[in-house]
């Protein structure tokens, strides 16, 4: 299960990053310009092809992979034809906008697999249990996924809304409740609990969730749905953080591994669901006006198609280098917070 888990995550993130270099292998295609290297993978070569000036490589550490361009780095660039940084400025935009646009497109395919495959789950609002949280009273009372509650108290109940209402005022008090399993009904006595946080009555109990199947259309449009979701979601959640002046709560690549490893570990469908978040996840980053990644090329790139003036390269490579700080103090703020979850911020007396 162990190796299972391992292959999940370099599987995964290797798919995810190699996607988002093939959308810039292509757009660069698209506009002649010579890609010296596209590579799955770091390290040694263990396979490699060359075909029209490209070298095909298949590396040693099957983590992502890259797309080596000519004169994508400032320092190299000589203003020949062929090179990235001497396109028009609206080609290396979108040279730049394929990669992240790639992950997107992928993250609508898996979002519309997942529905097609397994159907769009509905949250039920009937009475029906969909399961127990341990330790809490329903789970102690032998209650069960799929058991259906009739009334509690003697109040008869129909609706998810009606079962929370009543419970409500229940808190610490045994009550009894009419529950059907099955073919079958009983009653049965129970003590509620009281919420930790809300202090209300509480039961322990989680909907049912409905399944219901999606043709190939109606998958597409919720995997597009989901996609857009998604993103306002997390773009709302930042934009709050950074108004609040909250330290916004980012999983680096420990967390990551970590979340991987969990769904790789309870099945397929979660773990597709995954991918597609983080593929999600990784071309909003990219998209962000950050200097190196490619929404800050984005950036640079309309300010030169603005002003009808070549950026130089030397405002370049000082751009690229402010943005390799800038991520690596996102990349320790990441990490850091990751091992304070898993407990070893301890060691330094947190």
């Amino acid at each position: 299960m162990i190796i299972l888990q391992i292959l999940g995550i370099i599987a995964g993130l290797g798919f995810l990053i190699f996607i988002h270099e093939l959308g810039h292998f292509i757009a660069a295609k698209m506009c002649k310009v010579r890609v010296l290297t596209f590579a799955l993978g770091f390290g040694p070569d263990i396979v490699k092809y060359e075909y029209k000036g490209t070298k095909y490589a298949l590396k040693a550490i099957p983590l992502g992979g890259f797309c080596a361009m000519e004169g994508e780095n400032p320092d190299e660039a000589k203003g020949k034809e062929g090179e990235y940084l001497s396109l028009p400025w609206y080609k290396k935009i979108w040279i730049a906008f394929a990669g992240p646009f790639s992950n997107y497109l992928l993250a609508i395919f898996l979002f519309a697999f997942l529905f097609n495959v397994w159907g769009v789950s509905t949250v039920s609002n009937t009475s029906r249990i969909g399961g127990t949280v341990e330790n809490f009273p329903a789970a102690q009372a032998g209650l069960q996924p799929g058991d259906i509650i009739n009334s509690i108290d003697g109040i008869a109940v129909n609706t998810w809304a009606q079962m929370t209402e009543v419970l409500k005022d229940k808190a610490e008090k045994e009550i009894s409740f009419v529950i059907t399993r099955g073919t079958n009904t009983f009653d049965t006595t129970i003590k509620v609990a009281k919420h930790p946080v809300t202090g209300v009555g509480a039961l322990g109990v989680v909907p049912y969730v409905e399944k219901s199947e999606a043709g190939f259309f109606k998958s597409a449009a919720l995997g597009v749905n989901a996609v857009i979701s998604q993103t306002v979601l997390t773009v709302l959640y930042l934009a709050d953080k950074i108004v609040s002046w909250e330290k916004p709560d980012i999983a680096g690549p420990v967390g990551v591994m970590q979340v991987m490893a969990k769904a790789a570990k309870s099945g397929m469908e979660d773990y597709i669901r995954l991918l597609a978040i983080i593929s999600v996840a990784l071309g909003l980053f990219n998209l962000f006006p950050i200097p190196l990644v490619d929404g800050g090329m984005i950036i640079l790139f309309t300010v030169e198609g603005i002003t009808r003036k070549k950026i130089s390269t030397k405002v370049i490579s000082v751009y690229n280098t402010i943005g390799l700080v800038l991520i690596g103090i996102i990349f320790i703020f990441a990490t850091y917070s990751d091992l304070l979850r898993l407990g070893i911020g301890k060691l330094f007396g947190n």
